[in-house]
């Protein structure tokens, strides 16, 4: 677990500039088999990415992320059902967190450090008292959105993407739009030429 990780604070939006890095976030979620393109994408590029899994689909999907894990690639929390965490009293949004987290350790056996909060691109106060009760200090948001979840074509989800990205960055991106999917070659092509490394979230910031 990185040492950021570790102690209470604000939300974990990007990693060091100085690092020839990026991080690629997906929410996990949708069609299984649009994650298995993702992963074999990835594979053929030599990248990696960190997948914030819905717990409902990563509990429906066991052996997809155990293929996550097996790759290299980090999993971590995105709640259990992806409601509206602002919405939700302390009390639901802990229990969603716990049972995200539950679902995330039946998978890898790891203790719980990667947290996302769903439907809201930051944090609240309420809901990080219940990620720390679930043993997350912080929460990982992003400094890049694409706002690939609105189906804008693969084009335009590449060009936001390369336009925002730089080094450190971590970038907010969904598997469960094929969209997001057919961008992802290009998406690569473009870090590459910029000498950035697609990494995982615990790699980018160690």
């Amino acid at each position: 677990m990185p040492a950021l990780l570790r102690t209470p604070g604000p939300d974990v939006r990007r990693g060091a500039s100085s690092t020839p890095a990026v991080a690629l976030t997906f929410h996990g979620a949708g069609d299984p088999a649009l994650t298995r393109r993702a992963l074999s994408i990835l594979a053929d590029h030599g990248a990696h990415m960190t997948v914030f899994a819905v717990g409902t689909w990563l509990s429906a999907n066991r052996d997809l992320g155990r293929a996550i894990v097996a790759a290299g690639h980090d999993l971590g929390n995105h709640t259990w059902s992806h409601q509206t965490m602002p919405r939700l009293s302390e009390a639901a949004a802990h229990t969603e967190i716990a049972r995200g987290a539950t679902a995330v350790a039946a998978i890898d056996g790891s203790s719980p450090y990667l947290f996302r909060p769903s439907g809201t691109p930051s944090s609240t106060a309420a809901i990080r008292t219940a990620a720390r009760a679930s043993g997350y200090a912080r929460c990982i948001s992003f400094d890049v959105d694409p706002a690939d979840y609105q189906d804008p074509g693969s084009a335009v989800v590449v060009s936001r993407t390369l336009a925002a990205v730089r080094a450190g960055s971590i970038v907010s991106l969904h598997l469960g739009h094929p969209g997001t999917i057919t961008a992802l070659p290009s998406i690569l092509a473009g870090l590459a030429s910029r000498s950035l490394q697609p990494v995982t979230v615990t790699r980018l910031l160690a």
